[in-house]
């Protein structure tokens, strides 16, 4: 449990520093919503860099969700585990990459092919000790 600081960070000019403390926060409490469906899983890949997802990064997915048009998810295409953007037009699923240089992969359900849960969160560290 680390503690929740009052003041907000500018992303664009610096303001004065506050030392109130809004709350403790528990990262488990903040993120997940859904304990006994929430998984953690780890990037392979540059194919979702274009929204922010990296190699090593690791994403929160959520088994009990929904999927919906645009949610990023984590599929299970030729029982590979993919992360991509899902597309869903005219009753066809597409798995969506955010970089060029990867492809659309169609939603083939006869081939076994699903959406194993919807990425509710991310996880990167940006410096170890």
């Amino acid at each position: 449990m680390q503690s929740l600081f009052l003041f907000q960070v500018q992303a664009g000019f610096p303001s004065p520093a506050e030392n109130d403390i809004e709350k403790n926060l528990s990262l488990d409490d903040y993120l997940i919503v859904q304990p006994a469906a929430t998984f953690f899983v780890r990037v392979k890949g540059a194919s979702m860099q274009g929204v922010g997802i990296y190699e090593n990064d690791i994403l929160m997915v959520n088994r009990a969700l929904a999927p919906r048009n645009k949610d990023i998810v984590v599929a299970v295409i030729d029982n590979e585990f993919l992360v991509k953007t899902l597309s869903v037009q005219e009753k066809q699923l597409q798995l969506l990459p955010a970089n060029r240089n990867f492809s659309n992969i169609v939603l083939n359900e006869t081939r076994g092919d699903y959406i194993w849960g919807v990425v509710s969160g991310i996880v990167r560290r940006y410096r170890t000790l």
